[in-house]
């Protein structure tokens, strides 16, 4: 795995590079793509590192796996490519976003708009094969990616995190409520979406907090 990552993030994690954990993630990701068919496309792996620079994030969005569908993960969470059907839970985002700000339903469910408004989309694990939920965790990316979201939760200030379900609401236990703005709900899945996702209002209250700290709100 050739880490091509954004500068100002290679900085924030320099740390990581040359862990051990880093070094047996590395050689496990280089397997894997090279004996099965894994994703996303080994290129969009950092993707939201990429889209997203330390210094530009304003929300932090956390997900779980990337989609394990042909064609689906783009290696931002919850998005998929132009042209792919929107999965369940990026639907019931959409519904959200536009019961919450009344903005319409999108076209297509490529959520690299928001990325570069400074929406990170960062799934807690970076990598997974066809058709297997979760066959890549507990392989080192949920550590890289705790470093990530404390790197953002110590260095920087008046972010909102939206922590989505127990798994998300687990990996933002840390974070500094009093610097910070986490808001936290039941996760958009269809198996939960009604016990407290849909009429969360975290789109307005996220963009209500950026206001108020002098920062320009997101187009949902």
């Amino acid at each position: 795995m050739d880490v091509k990552i954004e500068p100002s993030w290679k900085q924030a994690l320099s740390r990581e590079w040359e862990a051990d954990y880093f070094a047996a993630l590395t050689q496990f990701v280089r397997t894997e793509y090279r004996t099965r068919k894994v994703f996303p496309p080994g290129k969009q792996i950092f993707a939201a590192f990429n889209t997203t620079p330390f210094s530009a994030v304003r929300v932090v969005i956390l997900g779980q796996d990337p989609y394990h569908g042909p064609g689906q993960a783009n290696g931002l969470c919850f998005s998929v490519n132009e042209g792919v059907p929107f999965p369940p839970s990026l639907l019931n985002i959409f519904k959200e976003v536009h019961d919450d700000t009344g903005a319409p339903i999108p076209a297509n469910g490529d959520l690299s708009r928001w990325a570069r408004q400074g929406v990170l989309l960062l799934n807690a694990t970076l990598t997974v094969a066809a058709h297997q939920a979760g066959s890549h965790q507990g392989h080192g990316w949920e550590q890289f990616t705790d470093a990530a979201v404390r790197a953002l939760a110590e260095q920087r200030e008046h972010l909102v995190f939206i922590l989505w379900g127990s798994y998300a609401i687990r990996k933002g236990a840390f974070i500094d409520r009093s610097r910070h703005l986490v808001l936290a709900s039941p996760h958009p899945s269809p198996l939960s979406a009604h016990r407290g996702f849909f009429g969360n209002h975290h789109f307005s209250q996220a963009n209500a907090y950026l206001q108020q700290h002098g920062l320009p709100p997101i187009v949902w």
